[in-house]
């Protein structure tokens, strides 16, 4: 790893660390996805999945904790989930969860990272503030009352229509787009309201030779 960077999101200021040249191989986790067994993803990923190589969290670990201190995070590091991960979902097909920005945790130990492995890049990650409440981020305390604003505006307003979240809404704003680079991972805390930012002329191929391919994984500091 060559490059680190720590940056801040929105008027939060929550941390995002930007790592280039994350992975030592990354050529070599290609190969192995490409060969690898995909699956649809669970927990309303719009995708497929498939297993990591055995290494990849022992080699990369020692990288995420070194990464951690920028979200004041002291102690273990426990993995939670990680798995590699391709957006293939056609935009006609997403769920109502699936076109809105989302959160994966609400409380602050609970890290994701986005590790991306296409060669030409491709479509990175967006971070989205929510206008009625102004939340970029739903913890446990604003748990309740986003989801209460959220459900009532959907009620009252209408579902957004079939496709990814990219740029502004009438519902949320986008504060930043990070885009993505071969080999680049993002940390962030997996309270910030994010998604995917998934172009309109994007293949959505579940093809990991082809499509998004990344490694998303979640972990616990301390």
């Amino acid at each position: 790893m060559t490059g680190m960077r720590v940056e801040t999101i929105g008027s939060e200021a929550q941390p995002l660390v930007i790592l280039d040249d994350f992975a030592p191989d990354p050529d070599a986790l290609r190969q192995f996805a490409a060969a690898a067994d995909f699956a649809p993803a669970l927990n309303h990923y719009p995708g497929v999945r498939a297993t990591l190589p055995e290494n990849y969290l022992a080699t990369q670990l020692p990288v995420i904790a070194a990464a951690a201190a920028a979200f004041g995070r002291q102690g273990p590091l426990h993995v939670v989930d990680a798995s590699f991960s391709i957006v293939s979902t056609p935009p006609g097909e997403l769920t109502i969860p699936q076109r809105l920005p989302h959160v994966d945790a609400f409380t602050e130990d609970r890290i994701a990272l986005v590790h991306y492995l296409s060669p030409e890049g491709g479509d990175g990650t967006a971070f989205f503030r929510h206008r009625a409440t102004g939340f970029e981020t739903v913890t446990e305390g604003r748990r309740d009352l986003f989801f209460r604003h959220l459900d009532t505006e959907i009620r009252h307003g209408g579902t957004p229509p079939p496709g990814y979240m990219l740029g502004d809404t009438p519902l949320f704003e986008c504060v930043r787009t990070e885009p993505a680079r071969y080999n680049r991972a993002l940390l962030y805390r997996s309270w910030n309201l994010h998604s995917g930012a998934i172009s309109a002329v994007s293949a959505l191929t579940a093809d990991p030779v082809a499509g998004r391919l990344t490694v998303t994984a979640f972990v616990s500091v301390g």
